[in-house]
């Protein structure tokens, strides 16, 4: 038992042992560790502490390259200072070096002017005896010269004239001879003055009109060629033009009424075409005056005012030469508001309304000679009595989406996929333009976003995708190219509509400006 005992407390004891190494080891670690993070704190402590050095260390050098840099800048701004200094003083020595040299130039000048002025005077009084006796010498002889030829002529004319006057029959030969010449002479003056004003009033065109088609006898192959290119293709009025469905429908309708009215020697009716610009108003004239058999002839109401009182006559002569076209004739008025506008306003001259009176006066009753189209933008400007003379008003507007993409079509296969042909004695076929990449979709894309564009505008873009692709190497036109020419042209219509809408409103308060005055 006390063996047991005994056995039992050395097992206590070692295991108190083992427990107490246990310990030791324990703290043994805990120490390690302290240690180690006592050295990882004076480690880090250090670290910073170096940083702060290293920062505090850059600071200074940079602190130090900043006054450096500031000490170079100084030093070159007082290097070039010095050096404007002494380029100021020599420009300055220069300048006065240069005066200098030119007083001494002009003292020199003045100089030799004066001795070469006092040696002519020297001359002149040491030969001014000689040339005297000289004049005289010569004024001698020149009026006994003068005097024995009006003598010797007084002698021959007398005669003549003496010889004349006794001889009655040359004498009565020569006054019937003088008066014969005279009378000749004026009466082929007045023969030719009125057979001429016949035949301008009769074959010549009138100044008024711009373009015509009819036979012009003073320039008769223009006028020809004209005739022949108006006068090849009469199948439609609406051939290659592009309107909104009802309304090409009704001017086609117009085209056959006027052909059958041609045709049947009827009173022609008179047509008012209003709408924007550029959609096809012109175009139409010229088309209807081919299908119909007739000539035409385009006119502007802007060439009115500038002729003031000669316009009433010019348009008289104007109208009497479309009086005598034996084939009928067409006679266009553009821009009809600028001189046949209500006579109501305030800003309506005494010549302008004359003229209108003139316009009124000949087209107040019907005519089997002459049809006349009337075009304008502001058809809320006419006169009423000029829209009382027009039998039949159509609007030409803008045209829509489809229109659109018909014109795109149109105008490519014109001017970008067939080859234009040159002109000239060498003519040929010009480049051929290589359309890379468009698709319909792009042009139907091109219709939509060309919303508010005229058919002249139409036209215009495609000239100008024409003129961007001539101006690549290859004279080709891409996608990318297509949409950056129609980007410029939508900013320039914008720009156009900017400076409309700025003059529009200048004139408004001119308007207002006026009426409050």
């Amino acid at each position: 038992m006390t063996m047991k005992q005994e056995e039992t407390k050395q097992v206590h004891m070692k295991e108190n042992m083992r427990k107490y190494e246990l310990q030791q080891e324990q703290m043994a670690i805990e120490r390690v560790q302290r240690e180690a993070e006592e050295s990882r704190r004076t480690i880090q402590a250090t670290t910073e502490e170096q940083k702060k050095r290293e920062d505090y260390r850059d600071q200074l050098e940079r602190r130090r390259q900043v006054e450096v840099l500031q000490a170079q800048r100084d030093l070159a701004e007082q290097e070039r200072a010095k050096q404007e200094e002494a380029l100021k003083r020599q420009e300055a020595i220069r300048r006065k070096t240069l005066e200098y040299e030119a007083e001494l130039r002009q003292q020199t000048e003045m100089a030799r002017v004066k001795a070469e002025t006092e040696g002519r005077i020297e001359q002149e009084r040491k030969n001014f005896d000689l040339r005297i006796k000289e004049l005289q010498t010569s004024a001698k002889e020149y009026r006994e010269t003068t005097l024995e030829s009006i003598k010797l002529a007084g002698q021959t004319i007398g005669s003549g004239i003496s010889e004349f006057l006794n001889d009655r029959e040359k004498m009565t030969a020569a006054v019937g001879t003088t008066v014969a010449i005279a009378f000749g002479i004026y009466a082929a003056r007045w023969t030719t003055g009125i057979t001429g004003r016949f035949i301008e009033s009769r074959l010549g065109k009138p100044s008024l009109v711009r373009e015509t088609s009819r036979i012009n006898f003073l320039n008769p192959v223009k006028a020809l060629r004209e005739a022949l290119v108006v006068g090849a293709n009469r199948k439609s009025a609406m051939e290659g033009i592009v309107l909104q469905q009802e309304t090409s429908k009704r001017l086609d309708r117009i085209a056959q009424t006027t052909r059958n009215t041609k045709a049947n020697g009827a009173p022609f009716r008179h047509l008012l075409l209003h709408g924007p610009p550029g959609t096809g108003k012109t175009m139409y004239a010229r088309q209807l005056a081919s299908h119909s058999g007739m000539d035409y002839a385009i006119m502007t109401g802007g060439d009115i005012g500038p002729l003031g009182k000669d316009a009433v006559t010019e348009l008289h002569r104007l109208f009497d030469w479309s009086q005598s076209s034996r084939r009928g004739l067409l006679l266009f008025v553009d821009e009809a508001d600028a001189f046949l506008r209500r006579r109501r306003t305030e800003q309506f001259s005494e010549d302008a309304r004359n003229a209108l009176n003139a316009f009124l006066y000949r087209t107040g009753t019907e005519s089997d000679k002459f049809m006349m189209v009337v075009a304008t933008n502001q058809p809320q400007a006419l006169d009423d009595a000029v829209t009382d003379r027009v039998d039949e008003i159509v609007e030409v507007g803008l045209p829509g989406v489809g229109e659109r993409l018909s014109m795109l079509n149109q105008y490519m296969e014109e001017s970008l996929l067939t080859p234009p042909k040159r002109t000239g004695l060498f003519s040929g076929t010009a480049t051929e333009i290589k359309v890379t990449g468009i698709t319909d979709g792009h042009l139907a894309q091109v219709a939509k976003d060309t919303e508010g564009f005229s058919g002249r505008e139409i036209a215009k873009l495609v000239i100008a995708w024409q003129a961007a692709a001539y101006g690549t190497e290859n004279a080709e036109l891409n996608v990318e190219l297509m949409k950056q020419v129609l980007k410029e042209q939508k900013e320039s219509r914008r720009i156009k509509a900017v400076w409309e809408s700025s003059a529009g409103s200048a004139q408004d308060d001119s308007s207002v400006g006026k009426a409050s005055a």
